[in-house]
């Protein structure tokens, strides 16, 4: 018999003797094949009984074994071809390796071998698919992941843009409001007399108006301002911005107008020939007044031809972490201006950490008058000049921090105050008062802040 029609017998019978075994013995059968003591081939089948859950007592046993002997003689036909066939079965398969060697046709051996070939590569074929499909669904599965990742991130960049922008809408709505009762003209740069005019003690300062957020993690500690009196091309809108924190600090952003600052969008951005420190700076006249890094040494830098038209050491003045403020930073050198000119705020040794306060000539830098006060330096947050009164903060953290002290230049002598004053955002490193517009100038912790005051009348 060829090597095909074997194959082909063999597939015919295993399915008849399957067949015909469930039908003979029941769905549920158990055939069992095993060698006898004799080496024969025996095949056993246990069947489960379709009547009976489960066997009967001692004295139903008769009437039990009686019907299963008739049951078993309609089977045992059945049962007896089904074991003809599966020997049969047995044959073929014992015959089938001798097909396919030497017993068998070339032919019939070639042409079987082909088969099983192309049942091999057909296999193979499938399972590179499979491969290739568990491959494409496994990246699919990341896609889907990244992809909602990315939808979640989405979500909360948007939830984020409309808490800004509801909080930017309340910000300008402040703004306006708070220009609408700002002096209407600034006072003349030729007429320091004019300028004291309407000057008085400090009696109340306003909640913070928040105008812009830095955004990155230099933006914690800066300084922001305008000219109190501004020289062209630089008017009264005029804003600068100095990010201090660093080695290195030389950046100096310059923005038109309010509406530029608030969106971050500088019209140019200065880039200083020598770094700064802390966050004494103030710009004064159309001049950035700064004190040099690891020094005593205050410049006078032009904003308009970019260069350092000045430089003078302040007399024994501490410096790069002597006699900072209370927060820190390398406060030892402080700048401000009022409505009587350009003020520099330190401490001495000869002082032993006391405030020392001077009065600069702003085109020389030399020093005009001196006072010592009784005000230690590092137990205060910062200070502001205002009608040449010296103001310090009680602390730069503290949501409900005061004013507590002034220190009076026209007949030196110092006082306790109680000011309530805000530091909304927990961490103030730089304040500085603009005479023009009335208001005190804050960074308070990434935001840059503005507070309404209020003077007595003299």
């Amino acid at each position: 018999m060829g090597a095909a029609s074997i194959t082909k017998t063999l597939v015919v019978w295993l399915l008849l003797s399957v067949g015909l075994a469930r039908v003979a013995l029941g769905s549920t059968v158990h055939l069992r094949r095993a060698n006898d003591r004799n080496g024969r081939c025996i095949y056993s089948f246990a069947v489960p009984s379709p009547n009976e859950a489960s066997c009967p007592e001692l004295g139903q046993a008769t009437s039990a074994i009686r019907e299963l002997q008739r049951e078993s003689k309609v089977q045992r036909s059945e049962l007896e071809s089904a074991k003809a066939r599966l020997s049969l079965l047995e044959n073929l398969v014992t015959q089938l390796p001798v097909a396919l060697g030497a017993g068998g046709s070339p032919a019939s051996t070639a042409e079987l071998q082909r088969e099983l070939d192309r049942l091999k590569m057909e296999r193979a074929q499938q399972e590179s698919q499979i491969s290739r499909l568990e491959a494409a669904y496994s990246t699919l599965g990341q896609e889907k992941s990244f992809l909602e990742e990315e939808k979640r991130r989405l979500e909360q960049d948007k939830a984020e843009l409309g808490r800004r922008l509801e909080s930017s809408t309340q910000e300008i709505a402040r703004l306006r409001a708070s220009q609408r009762h700002q002096v209407s003209e600034a006072p003349s740069q030729d007429s320091q007399q004019g300028s004291q005019e309407g000057c008085g003690e400090l009696v109340w300062v306003g909640e913070p108006v928040t105008f812009h957020r830095a955004e990155t993690i230099a933006g914690k500690y800066g300084v922001w301002m305008k000219d109190p009196e501004p020289v062209p091309p630089y008017t009264r809108e005029t804003t600068w911005r100095i990010y201090a924190i660093g080695t290195d600090i030389r950046q100096v952003f310059e923005y038109d107008n309010a509406d530029q600052f608030m969106k971050g969008y500088p019209s140019k951005v200065h880039v200083l020939p020598q770094s700064m420190e802390s966050t004494g700076a103030i710009i004064y006249r159309g001049s950035l007044y700064f004190q040099q890094r690891k020094s005593r040494t205050v410049a006078k830098y032009n904003l308009k031809t970019e260069t350092i038209t000045v430089q003078k050491d302040i007399p024994s003045a501490g410096y790069h972490g002597q006699f900072p403020y209370s927060w820190g930073g390398y406060t030892d050198i402080d700048l401000a201006v009022d409505e009587m000119g350009l003020w520099v705020t330190y401490s001495t040794d000869k002082a032993k950490g006391a405030i020392v306060l001077s009065k600069l000539d702003p085109e020389t830098l030399e020093v005009e008058q001196t006072w010592e006060t009784n005000i230690r330096k590092q137990a205060v947050a910062n200070s502001f000049m205002i009608c040449g009164t010296l103001y310090t903060i009680s602390s730069y953290s503290a949501p409900d921090a005061t004013v507590n002290f002034a220190y009076h230049t026209a007949t030196s002598t110092s006082e306790s105050l109680s000011i309530h004053f805000e530091n909304r955002y927990g961490y103030s490193s730089m304040v500085d008062y603009n005479p023009t517009e009335r208001k005190l100038f804050a960074w308070d912790n990434f935001n840059m802040v503005t507070y309404d005051i209020r003077l007595s009348t003299i």
